[in-house]
C-alpha cells in the first residue's frame, strides 16, 4: 500500500469515527432529554387545590398544606436529581405536604451532573430556605441520585442544621465521611438500580453512622424513584413504579414522624 493510499484510508476511518461518535452523542442526548422529562402524573401534582398549595420562585419549589393552623415541627428539604425536571418529584412533595410536613425542593444547577451538586452556593441557598421566617424549626434533608450528593455535602457542611438525612438511589456518601453524624439517617436503594448499584452502595457503608436504617426495595431501579422516563444506563425494574414510590414515601414519612416525635437536642 502506497503512503498516499494509507493516508487516505486513515482520513476516511477518522471521519467515520467522528461521524459515528457525533451520531451516538446526539442519540444519547436526545434520549436523555426525553427520559428526564416529568410525566403527566407529576404535572398534575403541581396543581393547587384545597389540600396542597405550591409556589415556585427562582429554582425553589414550596409545597404546603393550607389547612395548617400552626408552624409544623418538621419540614422536608429535597434535592432532585440533576438534569431531571424537578416537576418529576412533585407527587412525592405533594403527598408529604398533604401529610402535614411542608416541602422545599431546591433545584440543582444544570452542571450538577458534572460536579455542581456540591456547589457552596447551592448549599447556602438551601440553608437560607430553612432559616426563612415561618419555616419549621427542624428539617430532614433528602435527595435522589446527584441530589443525594448535595444532601450528603449539606450534612457534612451544616450538620447542626438538619435533624434527619434520607439518601435515595445513590452510592454516596463517597467523598465525605458521615459516620460521626448524630442525626437519624435512612438509605434507600433499589436492587435493580443500574446507576447506583447495591454493591457500590454497600462499599461506602462505613461512611454512614452504624445506626443508619437501610431500606432495600427488591426489584426497584433508579428511574422509578422519580416520576420521569427510563434513564439511560438504568436497569429495568421488576416492580411497578407505584409500588416503588409507595415504599419511598413510607420511608420518608417514617423519618419525618420520628423526628417530629423526638425531643430536640438542647442548644
Amino acid at each position: 500500500m502506497s503512503p498516499m493510499i494509507g493516508h487516505r484510508t486513515w482520513v476516511l476511518i477518522r471521519r467515520i469515527w467522528i461521524t459515528t461518535g457525533i451520531a451516538l452523542t446526539l442519540v444519547f442526548v436526545s434520549w436523555s432529554l426525553f427520559a428526564y422529562r416529568a410525566n403527566a402524573e407529576a404535572h398534575l401534582a403541581t396543581i393547587r387545590d384545597s389540600l396542597v398549595v405550591n409556589v415556585r420562585h427562582e429554582g425553589v419549589w414550596k409545597f404546603s398544606s393550607p389547612r395548617a393552623v400552626q408552624v409544623p415541627k418538621v419540614g422536608l428539604l429535597f434535592f432532585p436529581r440533576s438534569l431531571v425536571d424537578p416537576t418529576a418529584y412533585a407527587p412525592l412533595a405533594r403527598a408529604v405536604a398533604a401529610a402535614g410536613f411542608p416541602v422545599t425542593i431546591v433545584e440543582l444547577p444544570r452542571r450538577g451532573a458534572f460536579g455542581g451538586a456540591n456547589d457552596p452556593a447551592l448549599l447556602g441557598r438551601a440553608l437560607e430556605q430553612m432559616r426563612k421566617p415561618g419555616a419549621p424549626p427542624r428539617w430532614v434533608v433528602a435527595g435522589h441520585s446527584r441530589g443525594a450528593v448535595a444532601a450528603t455535602d449539606f450534612a457534612a457542611t451544616y450538620p447542626a442544621a438538619l435533624a434527619g438525612l434520607v439518601l435515595i438511589g445513590t452510592t454516596h456518601p463517597r467523598d465525605v465521611d458521615l459516620a460521626a453524624l448524630t442525626v437519624r439517617v435512612t438509605k434507600i436503594i433499589g436492587t435493580n438500580d443500574g446507576i447506583a448499584s447495591e454493591r457500590k452502595s454497600e462499599a461506602n457503608r462505613r461512611l454512614l453512622p452504624q445506626a443508619t436504617r437501610w431500606i432495600r426495595i427488591e426489584g426497584g431501579n433508579h428511574s422509578q424513584f422519580g416520576w420521569y422516563g427510563f434513564q439511560p444506563g438504568d436497569h429495568r425494574a421488576r416492580i411497578s413504579a407505584k409500588e416503588q414510590h409507595a415504599r419511598m414515601y413510607t420511608a420518608i414519612l417514617d423519618m419525618l414522624r420520628a423526628v417530629a416525635d423526638s425531643v430536640p437536642p438542647a442548644i
